[in-house]
């Protein structure tokens, strides 16, 4: 009697991207760096595994990120480790571990990689999630968060060759540690009498992190939320001087925006700007970045004092308000790089002769496919067909003894004899749509 074996499937909140999906990720990311490069951003790549401490210290003990969706567990060394919930905290420890601050310059980092947050899965939202973000540390200046915001317009409208469709820049300020003390007495007081008509965490945060109330998405709480008092109308001269001349630069480099006043985030290390984009295409779930500036995080993990302003673009998310602008788009890019050629071989003499000619036009970077079995004609076209090769390329015994090699339009069946020893720069001028070299 045989015993069936229980097939194992990807863990809750992660899944498999496969190589058909993975090209519109590989494009993004190519489109990140692109931009970033020409604002003069490096990248940097921290480990996926972090001391808990770091995030406990930055993020906040009361967020609930580390109180509720941390994957920590205790090593061999009972020393507490986590999984990374984000990255602007290891970035700005790799900045003191290595004491990038003594290079005296503004550092502008980005990165790009996976995030873990034990969510409840949902559209655009995993457990084991992507990010794409960028942190410049070493200067406080407004006319930095203008620049980054800048930076970040302007990679949404070439994101995937089609732009991330309609979306909205919102923005506010949450004060810094010397005007937000007063304001959070003023929300205290404000919360008490409407306390016990909200939620189960709101009423545990209106204690705890008063401004975390701001974070609540429960419906029946936002009528009460929306009559709470703003950090906007508490902040003091510095920090509205510095709001008003970052919205200014906004407006001078025609970016459009919206002030929110109740837009916190949720992290504790935020000061002054914070900012979300969002997407119409996304419904409910509609933010696919935010970010801010946080001006005291170097010092909470005993660095020296460096203001940052960073951000963070969910890729998750990304992707799908890229392919759904794709779908309206009257011409949809290709992100699938197209096999140039599939090189079709007819008997065991022209298999040498065609491997060699693989290999010559791989050198040439084109992307080239050949059969591992001697196969027909009409199969090989077949499989040069669901490839989506854009030229099959056929060497057989008439072709060897020709010297010429038999190029076909994959598109519409033309074909025509080429010189074996001409077809790599041939081929390669076809692809690129070039001048086709003249036989010498």
């Amino acid at each position: 009697m045989s015993t069936r074996i229980e097939t194992i499937r990807a863990v809750k909140g992660t899944r498999d991207l496969l190589p058909e999906e993975v090209f519109l990720w590989q494009r993004l990311e190519q489109d990140a760096r692109r931009v970033f490069g020409a604002y003069n951003f490096e990248e940097i790549r921290t480990p996926i595994l972090e001391q808990t401490a770091l995030f406990a210290r930055t993020v906040g003990a009361d967020t609930d990120i580390v109180a509720k969706e941390m994957f920590t567990f205790n090593d061999r060394d009972n020393e507490s480790l986590s999984l990374r919930p984000e990255a602007t905290a290891s970035v700005v420890r790799a900045y003191i571990e290595h004491s990038l601050y003594n290079e005296g310059r503004v550092h502008k980092l980005y990165y790009v990689g996976p995030m873990f947050r034990r969510e409840r899965p949902q559209k655009g939202r995993y457990r084991q999630f992507y990010q794409i973000g960028a942190e410049v540390l070493g200067a406080d200046s407004p006319l930095v968060d203008a620049e980054v915001l800048e930076m970040l317009v302007e990679f949404l409208r070439q994101a995937g060759g089609v732009g991330a469709g309609e979306f909205v820049l919102l923005i506010n300020s949450v004060g810094c540690p010397r005007c937000r003390p007063e304001y959070l007495k003023t929300l205290k007081k404000a919360l008490e009498p409407v306390r016990s008509g909200m939620c189960a965490d709101c009423q545990r945060r209106s204690v705890t992190n008063p401004l975390r109330v701001f974070d609540c998405k429960v419906p029946a709480d936002q009528p009460i939320i929306a009559n709470l008092p703003t950090i906007i109308d508490h902040l003091d001269a510095e920090c509205r001087q510095h709001f008003d001349r970052v919205t200014a630069e906004l407006t001078q480099r025609g970016i459009e925006f919206q002030i929110t006043p109740r837009l916190v985030r949720g992290l504790d290390y935020y000061t002054r700007t914070t900012f979300e984009i969002t997407s119409t295409t996304l419904g409910a779930q509609d933010a696919i970045l935010g970010g801010g500036r946080y001006d005291g995080l170097s010092e909470m993990l005993g660095g020296p004092p460096t203001p940052g302003f960073g951000f963070a673009i969910g890729q998750d998310r990304l992707v799908l308000v890229v392919g759904e602008t794709a779908k309206q788009s009257a011409n949809p890019p290709e992100w699938k790089e197209s096999l140039a050629a599939y090189i079709v071989w007819l008997g065991d003499n022209a298999l040498g002769a065609a491997n060699e000619l693989t290999r010559k036009l791989r050198e040439q970077n084109l992307k080239v496919a050949i059969g591992f079995e001697p196969a027909a004609m009409k199969k090989s076209l077949g499989m040069a067909n669901r490839q989506r090769a854009r030229f099959a390329i056929i060497v057989g015994e008439s072709e060897l003894a020709e010297g010429k090699f038999q190029v076909k339009d994959m598109s519409n069946g033309q074909q025509e004899a080429v010189e074996a020893g001409r077809i790599p720069e041939y081929l390669k001028a076809k692809v690129e749509g070039s001048k086709i070299p003249s036989t010498p």
